[in-house]
């Protein structure tokens, strides 16, 4: 492993580093490889506890694994960097089921297939690093290729993948229902995972866009999403987390005219930062849209939409970003203007959600359900990074060895925009290749950091 670092390194300040990078194919290929792992015999640990009380720090293990088998159309890259999505966080607490059930499915499917049915879950849905080796087929990706990886996984055997990759029967999250994923110094993908890496970004950067981005990229301006347009009103919740910095930032760019929900006045800022005027901080001004564990507080619902009126010159949502899920979905479909949508995905405060239908079918408002994105809506989430349209919400770096602290910290949501972790690259601010384009960014690449 020491050997295809040092080549990476040397890159660095290389006058040709795609030549230097290139001789990564003649490099060989350890053995086995350091991995963020859940165990299938600790399923169990957290029986009885409470959500909030289950601590990913005692379920993520780093060990080291076995390089698995290369197949027809996949690639091995060496993993610079990686980050922390939510879906880690569920593997880590066995929630809402334990990811070994996806691993033993997709085992069944075929003898290639089956290398992912293990005892171990090697975890992480972002990565950005360089190609080591292609499998048979791979054409448009070479050994030293600079890559970003999307987590789509799709087998394309089934028609119906054809017109919509997420509609394949066989669609499925890479490091979440798939085993190899980027939270390990090697990781194996799809070669049509790849993507190539933004030149101005540093590897822990590049890193940290990949899932957020491109799902809130299908959920807000996708034809499959909400199919978003200039002058739009969007509610967006959790404005300032790693979901909600996209959308805010797609929002602003596209035209539309957000309304950012967050949680403290530092989060507040960060959304004015970003350019966003109009921000409601919901813990200052009181909401509470549940009077008991039970009981929803329509009361609450209708003093938050007047809120919103009142930023908006009078104007209700005609998009809801939705994300929390059971919190707030009741006001969600309420706060809707007539005609609106609320597009939503991950349900981070719980799945079962609760709202009066009569708000959804007299005013004729559409529920739309989105998940991740296909392939071309991943490689257009990710020009917009390299355009600089949009930028990377990072905010705090973790070694590999601490992956378990930074998901404990997006578990109890202690966090802002998005946690990276580094893999392989010795130290952050390594990996980036036009300084130039770096520099007219700088101030909005930094604007998530130590917050």
């Amino acid at each position: 492993m020491q050997d295809i670092l040092d080549v990476i390194m040397e890159a660095e300040g290389a006058a040709d580093p795609a030549a230097l990078l290139r001789s990564l194919a003649d490099v060989p290929v350890p053995a086995s490889y350091r991995a963020m792992v859940v165990r299938e015999d600790e399923t169990a640990m957290f029986d009885g506890l409470a959500t909030r009380d289950k601590d990913p720090r005692k379920a993520l293990h780093l060990q080291e694994v076995p390089v698995p088998e290369l197949g027809p159309g996949e690639a091995l890259i060496a993993v610079m960097a990686s980050a922390v999505n939510y879906n880690t966080v569920w593997t880590s607490i066995f929630e809402p089921l334990p990811t070994f059930g996806f691993l033993k499915k997709y085992g069944r499917l075929s003898a290639l297939t089956k290398r992912h049915d293990l005892p171990y879950h090697v975890v992480g849905s972002d990565a950005a690093g360089v190609v080591l080796r292609t499998g048979p087929g791979v054409t448009k990706w070479h050994a030293g290729d600079q890559v970003v990886a999307h987590c789509l996984n799709v087998e394309l055997e089934d028609a119906t993948g054809h017109d919509d990759t997420m509609m394949d029967p066989q669609q499925r999250i890479w490091g979440f229902e798939t085993n190899f994923g980027g939270l390990a110094e090697l990781a194996i993908v799809k070669a049509n995972q790849l993507m190539p890496k933004p030149a101005h970004l540093t590897w822990e950067e590049a890193a940290s866009p990949g899932l957020v981005n491109s799902t809130a990229y299908r959920q807000l301006v996708s034809h499959h999403g909400a199919n978003m347009k200039q002058g739009d009103v969007v509610l967006i919740w959790g404005a300032s987390g790693g979901l909600g910095s996209y959308a805010t930032q797609m929002a602003l760019h596209g035209g539309a005219i957000p309304v950012c929900v967050v949680s403290s006045p530092e989060k507040a800022e960060i959304c004015r930062r970003m350019g966003a005027d109009l921000v409601i901080d919901r813990v200052a001004e009181g909401y509470r849209f549940w009077s008991d564990e039970h009981t929803q507080d329509p009361s609450e619902w209708k003093r938050f939409g007047a809120r919103i009126r009142e930023l908006t010159g009078g104007d209700d949502p005609d998009i809801v970003f939705e994300h929390p899920g059971r919190e707030t979905f009741g006001a969600s479909v309420y706060v809707a203007k007539k005609g609106g949508t609320i597009v939503t995905c991950a349900s981070t405060s719980g799945y079962e959600h609760q709202y009066d239908n009569r708000y959804l079918w007299m005013s004729l408002k559409r529920i739309v359900g989105s998940h991740f994105a296909n392939y071309r809506e991943a490689w257009e989430a990710n020009r917009l990074i390299d355009l600089g349209r949009i930028h990377p919400t990072l905010s705090k770096t973790f070694s590999l060895e601490q992956t378990g602290q930074a998901a404990y910290e997006v578990h109890r949501n202690a966090h802002q925009g998005k946690v990276g972790v580094l893999c392989l690259a010795p130290a952050e601010g390594l990996g980036v290749r036009d300084a130039a384009k770096r520099a007219r960014h700088l101030p909005a690449l930094n604007r998530f950091r130590g917050v």
